[in-house]
């Protein structure tokens, strides 16, 4: 058998045109991988939010924004701002909103419910009514300025004093009512300043909390604001976790 074999010599632009189809190949195989990477991860971290509020993206959520307690019907305006940043939490997580007074009554069903403002002076009277049937191991004191204790907080037999505008206490629980699906989340500051302070801190703070609490699916806790006169509500910081307090019997 007699083989032919041809030689030659490889056309110089053949060749300048399949290193530039590699190259493109692979820049596309990398900018895909890069771009999957970087889908995956702002998933998991927006997972990891909707985890620790308790949303699921796309769902509606229910805002009960308390009144301010010398004006019917009006709501101060840090507990206004206090909802603007719930609905910037929402917005990011692609959810849609549906805000109701305090005075609402009904099971939140499927809708995560936040809930903005204490019951002093009936300015949340839903606040109250969550506080008495599943955290018993809270206690408010009434508002009263002939008393030092007036508006403190008392937990596991230790007392958290309101300082207005110096130093202030919120407490954020969460929970899932046994009528309903999805969780409620109590934010219940000793004055809308701590309100807004407390979910100002949860939005910035939640992937350390939650690598902390012992669950996201339940807890209670208290979040100190303090320098308030030169910070505002910038300087908020855990107190205290007082989960297995507030939620015994």
């Amino acid at each position: 058998m007699i083989g032919l074999i041809i030689t030659g010599e490889a056309d110089p632009m053949e060749s300048v045109l399949l290193n530039i189809a590699i190259g493109l190949v692979t820049s596309l195989l990398g900018g895909g991988f890069v771009w999957l990477w970087e889908r995956a991860r702002r998933m998991r971290a927006v997972n990891r939010r909707a985890e620790f509020f308790g949303v699921r993206p796309g769902q509606e959520c229910l805002i009960v924004l308390g009144r301010k307690y010398d004006a019917p019907g009006t709501a101060h305006f840090r507990d206004v701002r206090t909802a603007v940043e719930l609905a910037l939490l929402a917005g990011e997580l692609d959810c849609r909103l549906d805000v109701q007074p305090g005075d609402f009554r009904g099971s939140n069903g499927d809708r995560t419910e936040f809930c903005v403002g204490g019951p002093a002076g009936d300015s949340n009277i839903r606040t109250g009514g969550h506080l008495a049937a599943y955290l018993p191991g809270v206690v408010i004191h009434p508002y009263d300025v002939t008393r030092p204790d007036s508006l403190a907080f008392e937990v596991g037999g230790e007392t958290y004093l309101f300082d207005k505008g110096r130093q202030e206490f919120a407490l954020v629980a969460k929970f899932t009512p046994s009528e309903s699906s999805r969780p409620v989340v109590v934010i219940c500051g000793q004055s809308p300043m701590a309100n807004l302070a407390a979910i100002h801190f949860l939005r910035r703070r939640y992937a350390e909390l939650a690598g902390e609490l012992p669950s996201t699916e339940r807890f209670c806790l208290l979040i100190r604001i303090s320098d308030i006169a030169t910070y505002e509500f910038h300087r908020a910081e855990l107190e205290r976790e007082v989960s297995a307090t507030a939620f015994a019997p």
